[in-house]
């Protein structure tokens, strides 16, 4: 036994010195996540291609993502944070919020919070059914509608449309708390006469709504409250829902409302060479990623840096210079 382990010894010895030396230990693996959203939005397919991207390299970066479905923008902002998810998509106004101390951050500003990049962007959209007779926003009072589940970005949102057409969203309305991806099923079941939905289009859900035997309108969210609304927060822009991805629908011209950006975050303690990678993957795989998903077919790479209200992340920054965009 003692013979081959020195014939072992003086092997690898004449290795070296041939130049030759073992291999060395697989490097570690860096394991990330992406919170996102309901898995009938945008969030949780844009969460996945950014995964499938970083993933197809994992061996050059060590780099293994993963993609979580989530209650939305707060819930993603608050897991970055605490440290159990190392990214999330958020809209940019829930963005502009927590490093603000604003809304469910009050007095508490989320200061290691740090933008990477923007995606596409997302409109406030309201689908009524038809037999409610709701044909603008004012037409939901006394109605049942659904303004989105606690921790979504679009709750907020949906009250500020409300608040912006005189509407107390707490009096005027039965307002109801549901998750997106159930508001469909409930509003063809007659159990909503609405539901708000801040999401890219087209969307699954919206498609859903407007393949039922119920039929539906898209409602549009316009008037003096709303442009004062855009004139005092500066995250929010006019915006329509295209009306040619719903041909079920019983308004066919495009509808006017308003709309925020879906961003990606991360944290000031997540290491510079792990979003270095995510971001560069991302941009040099930029054509790829657009044919993802039609929401992003107005992407382009100077767009991506905008609506971004927390510092840019070191790693992000890096690549961004490397490659001109700033």
């Amino acid at each position: 036994m003692r013979r081959t382990l020195s014939l072992v010894a003086v092997m690898i010895l004449g290795l070296a010195l041939c130049g030759f030396a073992p291999a060395p230990a697989q490097a570690k693996t860096t394991f990330v996540t992406i919170g996102t959203g309901g898995i009938t939005g945008v969030y949780y397919p844009t969460g996945g291609a950014i995964a499938r991207i970083v993933n197809k390299k994992k061996d050059q970066y060590g780099i293994r993502c993963t993609v979580e479905s989530t209650g939305g923008s707060v819930f993603n902002v608050n897991a970055v944070m605490a440290g159990d998810l190392e990214f999330g998509v958020v809209q940019s106004d829930r963005q502009y919020q927590a490093i603000n101390g604003m809304a469910e951050w009050e007095g508490k500003a989320q200061k290691k919070l740090r933008a990477v990049f923007s995606i596409h962007p997302e409109t406030v959209t309201l689908v009524a059914a038809e037999d409610a007779g709701i044909k603008n926003i004012a037409d939901v009072k006394g109605k049942v509608i659904n303004i989105g589940n606690p921790g979504s970005g679009q709750r907020q949102n949906s009250i500020d449309a409300l608040e912006a057409a005189g509407i107390n969203f707490e009096t005027d309305i039965k307002a109801e708390g549901i998750k997106a991806a159930e508001a469909p099923g409930l509003l063809q079941d007659g159990r909503i006469d609405a539901f708000f939905y801040t999401v890219g289009h087209p969307n699954g859900s919206m498609k859903e709504a407007t393949a039922g035997a119920r039929k539906v309108r898209f409602v549009s969210i316009t008037g003096a409250g709303v442009d004062k609304l855009i004139k005092a927060k500066p995250y929010y822009a006019k915006a329509f829902v295209p009306m040619k991805n719903y041909p079920a629908a019983v308004n066919k011209e495009d509808v006017d409302t308003f709309g925020v950006k879906a961003t990606f975050v991360t944290s000031a303690d997540v290491p510079d060479e792990v979003v270095y990678a995510v971001t560069k993957e991302v941009f040099e795989n930029f054509e790829d990623f657009k044919k993802l998903h039609p929401a992003y077919a107005v992407l382009t790479k100077k767009a991506m840096l905008e609506g971004l209200s927390a510092p840019i992340h070191p790693g992000a920054m890096k690549y961004y210079k490397e490659a001109g965009l700033m």
